[in-house]
């Protein structure tokens, strides 16, 4: 990781050689034009990732020099970028948040960053050893939608991130499906992994700490929509059947709502989801408070799936694990029905499966935005190898 981390910073430094001007335009847009104190931490995490990422940056490397310029962000008096009182009138008396001009803090965190690789270009520090990082192949398209509503997040350094040092190993992998619009979901996808950290039970229950954190956030993108007056859209959490899911059903009904059938079963004859953040219109009905499933591996499970209703709606899980053996197989052998070119190295086997899968949804029909991201608990070549060995012992007499 040395070595590729002094690769990447003589770039780097040779781009930025020092902290940005005030006049210099941010070679990377802030999420919004204001931010509450709460909201820095995930808006500056989710610009200095998305800088240091276009730029080829090893995500260890990435983690390490956002999480060290942030602590030194939050250390600084942040008072000059404070927002004029009277420009926050609008806001109830009680619900008054201090906000920052975001652009201007957004500056300083990003000049922090700079300084920060100029100084480990000069002298890197010892960096932590590599701990097992899965591989992950995601891909998501627009689709025939007008707008690409889903956002998604893999954070293979979940702990170096955020300075966590329990000897707990972490990484976050999500992906949001936004409906009505992409607000929540970029607000979700800059927040809800920050909330997740500040949580006392994250090692000790992290039912409770994922549960949590999901609430913090649609308090927090609640407050967002007071403040900026904004019909905000909604996300999916969980994705509720309801003629099966008898108890949150019940839920619906013991608070004064009810179920419809019209196409599909909606809450309140409205949406087709129980669980979100954002819609506030319908809440307690639809509700912020997240459903959680904890899942032992045994160690012989393959991969992670995740993906939206877009891939969802047009394959069944059932049919996962062939395309998936398949889309392996071309990335390595383009002669095997391939429109896939061969990886050029070993440890780039698999990156395209997702793209394969979404290419398979869109084919069976899906018009909605497909966002697939595969987690790998294996090495791809692991699982071919197995895969083949398999299938001799099922040819043989």
């Amino acid at each position: 990781m040395e070595e590729e981390a002094r690769c990447f910073l003589s770039r780097f430094v040779e781009e930025f050689p020092a902290a940005l001007e005030e006049d210099h335009p941010l070679p990377v847009s802030p999420l919004s034009r204001k931010v509450s104190l709460e909201e820095l931490h995930g808006e500056s995490l989710d610009l200095g990732l998305r800088l240091l990422s276009a730029r080829g940056a090893p995500s260890g490397l990435s983690a390490l020099l956002c999480q060290a310029a942030l602590s030194q962000l939050l250390k600084d008096d942040l008072s000059p970028f404070h927002c004029p009182c009277e420009a926050e009138a609008k806001q109830e008396e009680e619900e008054k948040v201090l906000l920052l001009q975001s652009e201007a803090v957004q500056r300083l965190f990003l000049s922090k960053l700079i300084n920060v690789a100029l100084t480990w270009h000069r002298e890197l520090p010892k960096l932590p050893s590599a701990s097992r990082t899965l591989q992950c192949s995601v891909h998501a398209i627009k689709n025939t939608r007008r707008k690409m509503e889903d956002k998604h997040l893999a954070l293979a350094e979940f702990n170096e991130l955020f300075g966590i040092q329990d000897g707990v190993q972490r990484a976050f992998y999500a992906v949001f499906d936004g409906h009505g619009g992409v607000d929540a979901a970029i607000f979700t996808a800059a927040h809800l992994h920050v909330a997740l950290s500040k949580q006392e039970t994250l090692q000790s229950d992290s039912a409770t700490a994922f549960k949590t954190a999901f609430k913090h956030v649609d308090d927090m993108f609640r407050s967002k929509a007071r403040r900026e007056v904004m019909k905000l859209p909604y996300l999916i959490l969980l994705l509720v059947s309801l003629l099966e899911q008898i108890d949150e059903r019940q839920r619906i009904e013991d608070l004064g709502g009810c179920i419809t059938y019209m196409g599909c079963w909606r809450v309140n004859g409205t949406y087709a989801v129980s669980r979100a953040i954002g819609d506030f219109d319908q809440k307690p009905y639809v509700s912020g408070d997240a459903d959680c499933s904890t899942i032992q591996l045994l160690g012989d499970e393959d991969y992670v799936l995740l993906a939206c209703d877009g891939f969802f709606d047009a394959i069944k899980p059932s049919e996962v694990p062939d395309m998936v053996m398949e889309a392996l197989q071309q990335t390595v052998d383009p002669e095997v029905g391939g429109d896939i070119p061969p990886e050029p190295s070993e440890d780039s086997v698999g990156q395209r499966v997702a793209q394969k899968l979404v290419g398979e949804a869109k084919e069976a029909g899906s018009s909605d935005n497909i966002t697939v991201m595969l987690v790998f608990l294996h090495p791809p070549e692991q699982l071919m190898a197995q895969h083949c060995t398999t299938e001799t012992v099922e040819d043989s007499p």
